[in-house]
């Protein structure tokens, strides 16, 4: 298998990158329900939701890190060269809502090669999810095991 997504050396501190748009629907977080088992009256339960804050039901928070996940993979940067996703600190700042179109903006912040093993790095990127007013909804950092390019090794 050929990779197509981009290397570890093709990252640099400071680059940005922005997805696509998606608009999450009353479809999405019906089916996320399903899926994950989270039947919270906050996202299942119009009517409990009038009363709360948000004054309508909402996404699950995990829903929204779902689609970002799903937007930065349509970019294509990690197909081929991902080897593992190392992990991630995630928080929620705001609440994504059936209608709201959401995309993500990348940062790298740290693209690192291995000391012990040439073929491999970490890269680490924040991630802030937006939506339609701009408004970081969610954000944090993602850490990514990488390929480096064949002839850097």
């Amino acid at each position: 298998m050929t990779a197509q997504g981009m290397y570890l050396e093709d990252f640099s501190e400071g680059q940005e990158f922005v997805t696509s748009a998606r608009t999450v629907t009353e479809a999405d977080i019906v089916i996320f329900t399903g899926l994950s088992g989270d039947f919270n009256p906050l996202h299942i339960d119009e009517e409990y939701g009038k009363k709360t804050q948000h004054g309508t039901r909402i996404a699950q928070g995990l829903l929204g890190a779902s689609i970002a996940s799903g937007l930065v993979s349509q970019m294509g940067h990690l197909r081929g060269t991902a080897l593992g996703f190392l992990g991630m600190t995630w928080r929620y700042t705001g609440v994504i809502r059936a209608g709201d179109t959401i995309r993500v903006r990348l940062l790298v912040k740290e693209a690192r090669a291995s000391k012990s093993k040439p073929d491999r790095g970490i890269l680490v990127r924040q991630l802030d999810v937006l939506n339609q007013k701009d408004e970081v909804v969610q954000t944090g950092d993602w850490s990514v095991l990488m390929l480096t390019r064949p002839q850097a090794r």
